[in-house]
């Protein structure tokens, strides 16, 4: 039911031209609907259908307000003819005005004369000789008022009052509809922000260094270097055996310094021939060769503004490491098959596990490029130099595929002792590698040594199933300088208690031998430092 300040005059009009305003009003909402569905920017699709409107004679002035989520207020969203300071004046609480009026009683309000009305507020100012009525629709949704739309009607108007009041509604509605449209991509579109946010930093926490599995001295040391110079754009150069996790080092120098919202490039040299790999890091132009049939973007044009990774740097040709010197020194190049040169702002991070000094030396490795690229070295221990950190790695690497496989297990004191006496000659690749098939081919529950037997390369359980063979360190010690002592267990069969005291006795001697450097005394006994630690730690020998 419409509400009115004033007696409405009824129009007669023919059924001829009922038919051809009907007509035109058909044709025009449907320009309005397509305008407001064919752009993202509704704010403007809005005025500019507001602007369609007055230029058909239906209103001379129209004005969209919407509720505010706290009160009972309505706030101007969208106008045309108005100044800055005039939308700031065009609020109205539930209630004042016609405009409140209409958001209060869910009604159309019509004032058919606002020059003599004490109903319209004339916020918004500017009346004009043209005006003469005011028509304010509610807009609602869900039965619950969520803004109102209302016209300053002109003289001429064609249309009646009921007819405005209608039209109105349509393209309140329209309106309405389009900005809720908007709000639901907005709002889906931050969502996906805040979620690719999220995961891109939990992605992240695995290749952060703190969070890389190591405590040991050697390790600290590397962590302390990375956190030095990651924020820094100098080259570095990673050196390590296979498998010591040097991408993994990589990815970390990246996601702590400045480019870390850059690309991340890598790419492995020795994996592609000499032919491709030209190609893969410097791009080619379409026709440079047989199988160029586009153009294509090499790996330092992707990784631009951010940090290139290049594994195996040391398999690299001499003519690609002349064109690699340039682009470290110059930040340009070009395309294969192409003459523009192009300007590039990469961070390198390069590796390798061979010997470029060697390399340098027979004249294998530009002298010039291994410098360049050797700003910063970071070296990597291996894992037999890591002796402290194999539990944690075994244990970190078990309990993250039994979470995958769904399964339940531990290890025995001898199947732990078995693993950690393993030199592990691929270093953690070969651990990771190593404990995901314990996982798969043990069953549920406690693994025995024995049942490591198909599961490491060498037979090294049969150290832990035979009574106890004579250690390394006792078999390296001489004989003449450290007598085995007679009393208490120097006649009959060698018990597993008096090996142990003998190989005790013998690490003592060779670390107060070589003034308690492990190394040292290591060598001295036949053992690897890794196992002489392991051996000091078992025996409680203070070093």
């Amino acid at each position: 039911m419409m509400t009115y300040e004033a007696n409405i005059p009824n129009r007669e009009e023919c059924h001829t031209c009922s038919l051809t305003f009907a007509y035109k009003e058909i044709n025009l909402l449907y320009d309005i609907a397509v305008m407001l569905t064919s752009t993202t920017e509704i704010m403007d699709s809005v005025e500019k259908a507001m602007r369609k409107l007055k230029q058909h004679g239906y209103l001379e002035r129209c004005a969209l307000f919407r509720k505010k989520e706290d009160a009972d207020e309505l706030e101007l969203l969208s106008s045309i003819d108005l100044e800055p300071y005039q939308k700031k004046m065009a609020t109205y609480r539930f209630g004042e005005g016609a405009t409140g009026l209409a958001a209060k009683s869910r009604e159309p309000i019509v004032i058919e004369n606002i020059h003599n009305n004490i109903n319209y507020l004339n916020k918004m100012g500017n009346i004009s000789t043209q005006m003469v009525s005011y028509v304010a629709v509610p807009l609602l949704q869900d039965d619950e008022v969520i803004g109102v739309i209302s016209a300053n009607i002109g003289k001429n108007s064609p249309l009646n009052f009921d007819e405005i009041v209608r039209m109105l509604t349509i393209v309140g509605s329209l309106f309405v509809g389009a900005l809720k449209a908007q709000q639901t991509i907005t709002k889906e579109k931050e969502s996906l922000t805040e979620l690719k946010t999220y995961y891109k930093e939990e992605l992240q926490k695995d290749y952060k260094f703190e969070n890389i599995v190591g405590r040991s001295t050697r390790m600290q040391q590397v962590f302390g270097m990375i956190n030095t110079v990651a924020p820094t754009d100098a080259t570095i150069l990673i050196r390590g055996e296979t498998g010591t996790g040097k991408e993994l080092i990589a990815t970390a120098v990246h996601n702590l310094s400045r480019r870390q919202n850059g690309p991340f490039i890598k790419l492995n040299c020795a994996a592609i021939s000499e032919t491709l790999l030209e190609s893969e890091l410097f791009g080619h132009e379409k026709g440079a060769f047989t199988d160029a049939r586009e153009m294509r973007k090499g790996r330092f044009e992707l990784a631009d503004g951010g940090t290139l990774f290049l594994d195996e740097i040391g398999d690299i040709t001499p003519s690609l490491q002349v064109k690699l010197l340039r682009i470290l020194q110059e930040q340009e190049f070009e395309r294969v098959g192409g003459n523009k040169t192009i300007k590039t702002n990469v961070r390198l991070v390069a590796a390798t596990n061979r010997n470029l000094e060697e390399m340098v030396r027979k004249g294998e490795f530009r002298e010039d490029l291994f410098y360049r690229l050797n700003v910063i070295p970071i070296n990597l221990p291996p894992l037999r130099e890591r002796y402290e950190d194999v539990k944690l790695l075994i244990e970190h690497y078990l309990h993250r595929f039994m979470k995958e496989h769904r399964k339940n297990m531990h290890f025995t004191k001898g199947a732990m002792e078995l693993l950690l006496d393993y030199p592990w000659p691929g270093n953690i690749r070969e651990l990771q590698n190593t404990m995901e098939r314990i996982v798969l081919i043990c069953p549920d529950g406690e693994i025995q040594p024995e049942m490591l037997s198909h599961v490491l390369p060498f037979n090294y359980q049969k150290l832990y199933m035979q009574s106890e063979p004579v250690p390394a360190a006792i078999s390296a010690v001489p004989t003449t300088p450290h007598p085995m002592p007679h009393d208490g267990y120097g006649s009959g069969p060698m018990t597993k208690k008096t090996l142990q005291e003998l190989e005790r006795e013998s690490i003592v001697q060779a670390l107060i031998d070589s003034h308690g450097i492990q190394t040292k005394a290591a060598r001295a006994l036949g053992m690897s430092a890794r196992q002489i630690g392991y051996k000091i730690k078992q025996y409680g020998i203070e070093v």
